[in-house]
């Protein structure tokens, strides 16, 4: 068994992508042959000839947002996401799907690969880059696979059929526990493992369908929403599979004390009066109390039951309910806390017909860090989410109308959008375009100039995304 930092740890596999980024932002700002260049050139070519004695051929392969090496995907930290979503938008305008190390590789053949990739034109940079190489034995590249469009539809049939598999799923949970009966947790981590999959193989997909909000099951969507965007944050995080299950159960949960709130305020459509308004701050305790009286309370329930109590008190401590002692929060209540308000804020409920749009609430989450809202974890979020998170509606500096239903991680401000209106104002049949294509002078073919309120202009944004 190799020690923990050897050559097949995930921290090493980590370190090896991170120093292979710092080259190439090293070389962007410098010449090729700056001693800044040469320093990282040697520090990589040192750690990938470590790793290939051990490991044979480094492959680093770019599938969908995620890093692979030889077949490892990889979990980054904070500390290095900079470095990696620069890689990631990199490989991406290169159109470079992998990198393979052979032994042998030295310093020459890094700096003529590091070259190859810094002077990359726009038009057609893959090919230049494998011609530019073409004379090295032990370092080659591979395109940018693109996904076959029958593949994706199947994978999105199911993606779909699991999101509201999920919603049914939690809706019969909540009218049991209304009842008084007791709820067992297998089937709900059988559905939550399902979802886990899903994230992790069509993590944009699954976000685009907690855009979708149904008024009269507000709540059973909420949970499942709140469920989908913290696994995905949590994904982000680097948390494992374990985890993210944990993670997804206690989200799923999260709200189960407004079953024990009155119908008659919860679902009150006027203002709420200061002793009603007590009554709803009580559902923390509440679910605290419903979780503790499952069939089994064993590790899960307990999560639960901490971070249904935690999901209203801010990242200051303050917030609801108010505790004598403060003592630091649950991570998975601080991940759990941002993704309740965003799909809350985006959310027509009873009291609130109105939701918010994406993006203003986006914005106010951006306020609201450091206060209310853990200000790292927020900014995982945003970038998960995007600059235009889905469902925010567009104008382009075509004068054409749009909808936002996938981010673009390596362009944040550039995003997939379905194209709904033309430029002079007439509804089309909705087509995708991705913002970050690009005309012959580099130049973008698109851009977003504003956003605009979907619900002012009485957009259906189910009837696109289904």
């Amino acid at each position: 068994m190799k020690a923990k930092n050897g050559a097949d740890s995930p921290k090493t596999k980590t370190n090896l992508i991170n120093q292979l980024a710092v080259v190439l932002r090293s070389a962007e700002v410098h010449h090729v042959k700056n001693i800044a260049v040469a320093n990282a050139v040697n520090n990589f070519v040192f750690q990938v000839n470590e790793f290939i004695q051990d490991e044979g051929d480094f492959i680093l392969e770019l599938r969908g947002d995620f890093f692979f090496v030889n077949e490892f995907r990889i979990r980054y930290s904070s500390q290095v996401m900079i470095n990696f979503d620069y890689l990631v938008r990199l490989f991406r305008t290169l159109e470079v799907g992998s990198i393979i190390i052979k032994s042998g590789a030295g310093t020459n053949e890094m700096i003529s690969l590091t070259e190859a990739f810094v002077k990359a034109p726009a038009i057609n940079p893959f090919k230049t880059i494998e011609q530019k190489i073409s004379h090295i034995s032990n370092i080659t590249v591979s395109a940018l696979k693109k996904i076959i469009e029958e593949d994706l539809l199947d994978a999105r049939k199911m993606v779909k059929k699991s999101y509201f598999k999920a919603v049914s799923f939690t809706q019969g949970v909540m009218n049991k526990i209304q009842k008084g009966e007791k709820v067992a947790l297998k089937k709900a981590k059988r559905m939550i493992v399902s979802l886990v999959d899903h994230i992790i193989d069509q993590e944009q997909f699954l976000l685009c369908m907690t855009s979708i909000k149904n008024y009269d099951e507000y709540t059973y969507h909420h949970s499942v929403n709140v469920s989908i965007l913290s696994v995905a944050l949590g994904q982000r995080l680097g948390l494992n599979m374990k985890q993210l299950t944990e993670l997804g159960m206690v989200a799923l949960f999260h709200d189960i004390g407004k079953m024990e709130i009155p119908g008659n305020i919860l679902n009150k459509t006027s203002e709420l009066t200061d002793e009603e308004w007590q009554v709803i701050k009580r559902h923390p305790i509440e679910g605290v109390r419903l979780l503790l009286k499952m069939k089994h309370v064993d590790y899960i329930s307990i999560r639960s039951s901490i971070v249904a109590f935690e999901h209203h008190i801010f990242y200051n401590h303050t917030g609801y309910p108010r505790v004598k002692h403060t003592q630091p929060l649950d991570l998975y209540s601080r991940i759990v806390s941002l993704a309740d308000q965003y799909d809350a804020m985006t959310s027509a409920r009873i009291y609130s017909r109105n939701p918010m749009s994406p993006d203003k609430a986006l914005n106010l989450m951006i306020k609201q860090a450091g206060s209310q809202l853990d200000p790292l974890l927020l900014q995982f979020f945003i970038n998960m989410v995007g600059v235009y998170p889905i469902g925010t509606l567009v104008i382009l500096d075509s004068m054409e109308m749009g909808l936002v239903y996938e981010s673009n991680p390596a362009f944040i401000t550039q995003p997939r959008i379905l194209i709904i209106a033309d430029s002079n104002g007439n509804w089309v049949e909705a087509f995708s375009v991705d913002l970050a294509d690009k005309k012959n002078d580099g130049d973008y073919k698109r851009s977003i100039v504003r956003t605009l309120d979907a619900n002012k202009w009485d957009i259906n944004i189910a009837e696109y995304f289904l």
